[in-house]
């Protein structure tokens, strides 16, 4: 991966490019920005460029064996370290998932966490980095370099590090191997241990705008109207787009069971939100957290349909055909309980709660909300 392969971000290459060329790359430095933005394709272009042995014109050559081993995913000197699931109890390393890796990393390199769950083939599952990974991580930096001045760790979401692995990385991070860089990347800064975090350089990363998304997605095969659409709605994100352009079975699944939520709740149909709740948890620990994000996010949608300006909403033309609707049972008494109410509810089911009582509890409570003006 080279710079000239990630599509815009212009200010933060200039400054991956300086610290290696002025010798001040610092021993952790940590993207973050929202997802869909290329982080991750910045921190492989970024290590690559570290190694590369002809560095030309700002960009690594592409040629080189270094280049060509970053290219196959095989440097060396390079680890990766990613969110894994257990099999069957045993100890889950990123190493047992390489293959996979390199395939999703291939196949997205945009890095959709959705799309790497089901690569993990585990619904039930939340992806973490294990205490387990720490140590193996330890072990093989205290190596030394085989081919080059630095090794380096792209370690892709530390926010989903288990605390007890956070603790065995901070003092990786706070005592550094010296030829060792650790290179982080982060949809969530404010999920990371904060000992880790205030020991990092730190990059933002922002959104795409909408012509660079637009630029982006006909680059990647998509005919220009359509482009130009999904650009509009998919708040920067490539992977939003890609996600709202296929109309995927599982974002169609969302909008129903949000749809049927609502009327079911304004209806008070109680007997009937049983069975809803029974849906819901029939869906998987993940798939259930992800409904409730696209819950809030039609919610927060439907409230600034007040404001009447188009150009603020992010909604698909099925999505918009219900909020054009259900936009006014949304207000100023009811949009803070209710946004709260479901994060609420995503904790819980983070935290292995009972999901059929989360959401029928969920939903009894919408029932109350949503007659509130």
């Amino acid at each position: 991966m080279k710079f000239a392969d990630v599509a815009g971000h212009e200010e933060v290459k200039r400054r991956l490019r300086e610290m290696v060329d002025n010798d001040r790359i610092p021993h952790a430095l940590l993207l973050e920005g929202p997802s869909g933005s290329g982080k991750f394709m910045l921190a492989r272009a970024f290590a690559q460029y570290i190694h590369c042995q002809h560095r030309h014109n700002g960009d690594s050559c592409g040629q080189c064996p270094s280049c060509r081993q970053h290219q196959a995913f095989n440097h060396i000197d390079t680890i990766y370290s990613f969110p894994v699931v257990k099999k069957s109890g045993r100890t889950a390393l990123s190493d047992d998932y390489r293959e996979q890796f390199s395939e999703f990393i291939s196949e997205s390199p945009y890095m959709d966490f959705d799309r790497w769950v089901t690569k993990l083939d585990n619904i039930n599952a939340q992806p973490m980095i294990y205490v387990e990974e720490g140590a193996e991580l330890l072990r093989r930096l205290t190596y030394m370099t085989r081919s080059s001045r630095f090794k380096t760790v792209l370690l892709w979401l530390p926010e989903r590090l288990k605390e007890e692995t956070a603790n065995k990385l901070l003092k990786l991070v706070e005592e550094p191997f010296g030829d060792t860089i650790f290179i982080m990347v982060s949809n969530n800064g404010r999920g990371i241990l904060p000992t880790i975090y205030s020991r990092t350089q730190r990059i933002a990363v922002q959104r795409y705008s909408d012509s660079e998304l637009e630029g982006v997605l006909q680059a990647q095969g998509m005919d220009a109207a359509q482009a130009a659409d999904m650009a509009r709605i998919a708040d920067g994100s490539v992977n939003q787009a890609w996600k709202t352009a296929s109309v995927s079975t599982e974002r169609r699944k969302y909008f129903d069971l949000f749809a049927e939520l609502m009327r079911k709740a304004y209806g008070r149909k109680v007997l009937e939100l049983r069975g809803w709740s029974k849906a819901v948890a029939e869906l998987g620990r993940e798939p259930q957290m992800q409904f409730i994000d696209y819950c809030c996010r039609l919610i927060r949608e439907s409230f600034v349909m007040h404001l009447h300006v188009d150009s603020l909403l992010t909604l698909s033309a099925a999505e918009r055909g219900f909020v054009d609707r259900f936009f006014p049972f949304i207000n100023e008494k009811n949009v803070v309980d209710m946004i709260e109410l479901f994060n609420r509810s995503r904790r819980d089911i983070a935290g292995n709660g009972n999901a059929k009582i989360i959401f029928f509890d969920l939903a009894v409570r919408v029932i109350m909300l949503i007659r509130r003006k």
